[in-house]
């Protein structure tokens, strides 16, 4: 049976898709699709949906360059609504924030909430793009030039700081340096060329298999 038979489109051929940053996790947009849309999404890799306001097809990005490749298609338990697995190009809302959720309800007000898990996905964007434009006086090109000694370097001696900076008792230090030590981490990925979704795979691996299973408390993969 085609999977589309198993969805539930409403009285105007509809039905909602949650599109999901595949590396973090994060909700980006909530939009619609009809069965043209979700065909052509699985046939060119890229989301498609359905706009509702100008009754016509449209792929994510077609104007502001800011596509989502779809890594998976899933559908829910009833069959009403479906979930686009993305890799986010630039920022996923028309505000131009990364997510169009990015107000939170706090006693009754509404306040700006940016998730802090998007943060490494931000990074390795621009570190991506420092090393594939090399701009002038930019640190991120200083180290590609030097190379993947000196980025090595780099990752040892900030690791380094962070030790010391843990012997403080003051948390300011520590963070700093953590945050720096990530960076060129994020540096020595990218020189790697090992993206950042195979760190993702390798610690689901380790924890997510296990904390999804009932009565499983996952310590047994932690090792």
């Amino acid at each position: 049976m085609d999977w589309l038979d198993e969805l539930r489109f409403d009285s105007a051929g509809l039905i909602p898709v949650v599109a999901q940053e595949r590396d973090t996790g994060e909700v980006l947009m909530l939009a619609y699709a009809n069965r043209e849309a979700l065909e052509r999404t699985l046939e060119t890799g890229e989301a498609h949906y359905y706009s509702r306001s100008r009754s016509a097809l449209w792929r994510k990005g077609e104007t502001s360059g800011h596509v989502q490749r779809v890594d998976e298609v899933r559908l829910d338990c009833d069959g009403d609504s479906v979930l686009y697995r993305v890799r986010q190009t630039g920022p996923a809302c028309h505000t131009l924030s990364r997510s169009c959720f990015f107000r939170a309800v706090e006693h009754d007000a509404l306040t700006l909430a940016e998730p802090a898990a998007d943060i490494l996905a931000r990074l390795e964007d621009i570190v991506r793009e420092r090393d594939e434009t090399r701009p002038e006086g930019s640190y991120t090109s200083y180290l590609f030039e030097k190379g993947i000694d000196k980025i090595l370097k780099k990752v040892g001696e900030e690791a380094t700081e962070v030790v010391i900076a843990a012997k403080n008792e003051a948390n300011a230090p520590l963070r700093s340096e953590v945050a720096d030590l990530i960076f060129h981490l994020m540096v020595l990925l990218r020189a790697r060329s090992l993206p950042l979704s195979e760190v993702w795979e390798e610690l689901e691996g380790r924890f997510g298999k296990a904390s999804r299973i009932p009565g499983s408390t996952g310590v047994d993969r932690s090792s």
